[in-house]
């Protein structure tokens, strides 16, 4: 009877002890996740709807503000094509060299001679000498007048002794027409003009001279 009744209960134990073991062993509940898929949608959408510009805002992007600052810098290193043609303009007008008429007969002033007058004014020197009886080797002062005889000779060879337009830096004893004398085919009358000049004017020595 005792034996029966250990068997029993050793059974019933068994029996608790398997039912213990079963359900520690059963399936864990489903772990809820920090964050869902409709939240995660909702906070994209949130997202996008800021960085959508509204009514009246541009939104200009970072690549175009560049090309803008770049261009901006590019134009300001340009020169002004405006300011460049009138520059330009001023420098052909200043290289223009006026064709003076011929007079009948020249006064002589400090500086100036029959091959000096025959350069300015296209005329063979020996024409100039022979209507005035002039022989070689003669001395001119100023004030002596030269008549110019008409239809004359052109001068052979180049009218030009020095190159022009220039600049001409005066020296002590200068005059506006020795100063023609010395660029061969310049007219006095024509550096007064382009310097703003009274033709007559006492020269400063150091003054700088544009020749045209």
């Amino acid at each position: 009877m005792k034996k029966t009744r250990m068997l029993v209960f050793i059974i019933i134990i068994s029996s608790l002890t398997f039912s213990a073991c079963t359900m520690s062993a059963s399936t864990p509940p489903p772990v809820t996740p920090t964050t869902n898929l409709s939240e995660i949608a909702r906070q994209a959408t949130e997202t996008a709807i800021a960085k959508t510009p509204k009514a009246g805002e541009t939104q200009v992007p970072a690549e175009t503000e560049v090309s803008e600052t770049e261009a901006t810098a590019t134009v300001a290193g340009l020169v002004d094509p405006t300011a460049t043609s009138a520059a330009q303009e001023t420098a052909e007008a200043s290289a223009v060299v006026t064709d003076y008429a011929v007079p009948d007969s020249y006064t002589l002033h400090q500086g100036e001679f029959v091959f000096c007058l025959a350069r300015r004014f296209n005329i063979l020197p020996e024409d100039i000498m022979v209507y005035n009886g002039i022989e070689s080797g003669t001395i001119h002062y100023p004030g002596e007048t030269i008549q110019i005889p008409p239809d004359s000779r052109a001068y052979i060879g180049d009218r030009a002794l020095q190159y022009h337009p220039s600049n001409y830096t005066v020296i002590y004893g200068d005059t506006l027409y020795s100063i023609a004398c010395l660029y061969g085919n310049v007219d006095p009358r024509a550096i007064a003009a382009a310097n703003d000049l009274d033709i007559d004017l006492a020269l400063t020595p150091g003054t700088v001279l544009q020749i045209p």
